[in-house]
């Protein structure tokens, strides 16, 4: 069962735990999880559970291979440069992936919400695909640019999710900006 119970409280009720901005980022960390050559799938199963998936998790290493093949897909959407190149990406991938969009409850256990998997069970791997295709899609509706890109630093290649407004990020974190900064000063240096 890939669905979270239905229970709200003030800090964190389901609609907060399955924003879109939220699915969103629950792709990119799943996306780079995954670009681990023999990714764990206890490691995949934390990352889900960070994003409030509930247990049990039960992955196998098949499950995590056919993830890893969505993930590869899911990429190109973040290395788009322009709204126009993620918007083509996710259009293949919507027609070519995924299922008719369609209504949940989850048999009543959450409210309702929209999907593109072809049922409440689908597989590990369709359901990534499915899920982060719409998370993104509505991000780059909602904000007529790509919804993420790859982090630019040659040591990371992390996918990040971009929001608000103000300057563009060019790296998944402070660490890799200062890293890449770091190393600029040192080439920028005389050598003595």
């Amino acid at each position: 069962m890939r669905y979270i119970p239905w229970v709200l409280s003030n800090s964190d009720d389901w609609s907060t735990r399955h924003s879109v901005l939220t699915t969103a980022r629950r792709a990119a960390a799943l996306i780079n999880a995954l670009a681990v050559e023999d990714a764990d799938p206890a490691d995949i199963a934390d990352v889900l559970r960070a994003y409030s998936e509930a247990d049990p998790i039960d992955l196998t290493t098949c499950d995590v291979a056919g993830m890893r093949t969505a993930a590869v897909l899911l990429r190109q959407v973040f290395a788009a440069e322009h709204a126009d190149g993620a918007a083509a990406a996710l259009n293949r991938l919507l027609q070519e992936h995924v299922g008719p969009l369609r209504l949940t409850s989850h048999g009543g256990s959450t409210p309702w919400h929209p999907h593109l998997d072809s049922d409440d069970n689908a597989p590990w791997d369709e359901w990534l695909l499915a899920s982060s295709c719409m998370a993104l899609a509505v991000l780059v509706w909602d904000r007529q640019r790509p919804p993420g890109k790859i982090c630019t630093s040659p040591s990371c290649r992390n996918v990040f999710v971009t929001q608000g407004s103000g300057p563009e990020r060019r790296y998944c974190s402070r660490r890799c900006a200062t890293r890449e900064r770091v190393a600029a000063h040192r080439r920028s240096k005389p050598q003595s």
